[in-house]
């Protein structure tokens, strides 16, 4: 179940479908300010922000345009933090993260890298509509621990099977966490009976898992 948008976080959603990232900046900066943790900032604030302007669209109450511009202020506001969450102290562990091929809504998955840059992790984000056939050959590269793939638009739930599918063929056993806004509508049963595929429906489970892992 999505989380609801505060009433008193509500500014966020009204800057952003003004287009003005100068305000939408000022305000990450205030919670930031205040001591947030990173999660709960991305969790609990700007994930319900981004799903509210993701379903004004889907229901054509904002245009593609209005969309696509608050989506690249959040993506400009994530680079503006990243200096101040990326971890000093590495470990051995790597993870590549990408969207399903063919989706271009990358932000979920780029703040999935970031929790595990927080955790010491050497994330490599390859973002929006990475053909499956190259992540492989990149996978086979680096040879990660784990491979995190997110899935935002439901009706493109078959091209995960297949991806999963062409993962599983060259890497039996690598682990797959799989996770987004598309399973607001279900669908994880048709994922999960593949073997080492874990959904994770949010960014608290994930940093949980990655703190437990090994």
């Amino acid at each position: 179940m999505n989380k609801k948008i505060d009433k008193n976080n509500s500014d966020l959603l009204d800057a952003l479908l003004r287009g003005d990232r100068k305000t939408c900046s000022q305000i990450i900066k205030k919670k930031l300010d205040s001591g947030i943790d990173i999660k709960k900032l991305y969790d609990n604030f700007i994930k319900p922000n981004l799903y509210e302007i993701g379903v004004l669209w889907e229901y054509n109450k904002i245009s593609v345009a209005t969309e696509h511009l608050a989506s690249a202020i959040v993506e400009g506001i994530l680079n503006e933090i990243y200096p101040t969450i990326i971890s000093t102290e590495k470990n051995n562990y790597s993870v590549i993260v990408s969207c399903v091929e063919n989706e271009f809504h990358q932000i979920g998955i780029k703040m999935v890298s970031d929790i595990f840059e927080l955790n010491g992790w050497n994330s490599y984000y390859l973002g929006s509509n990475t053909p499956t056939n190259e992540l492989i050959d990149f996978a086979k590269t680096i040879k990660p621990d784990i491979l995190g793939i997110s899935l935002s638009i439901y009706f493109h739930l078959p091209a995960l099977e297949t991806m999963i599918q062409k993962i599983r063929a060259e890497f039996p056993n690598l682990t797959i966490l799989i996770g987004g806004q598309a399973f607001r509508r279900g669908g994880q049963d048709a994922i999960l009976k593949y073997s080492n595929v874990i959904y994770l429906p949010d960014l608290e489970k994930i940093d949980m898992f990655i703190k437990n892992y090994k």
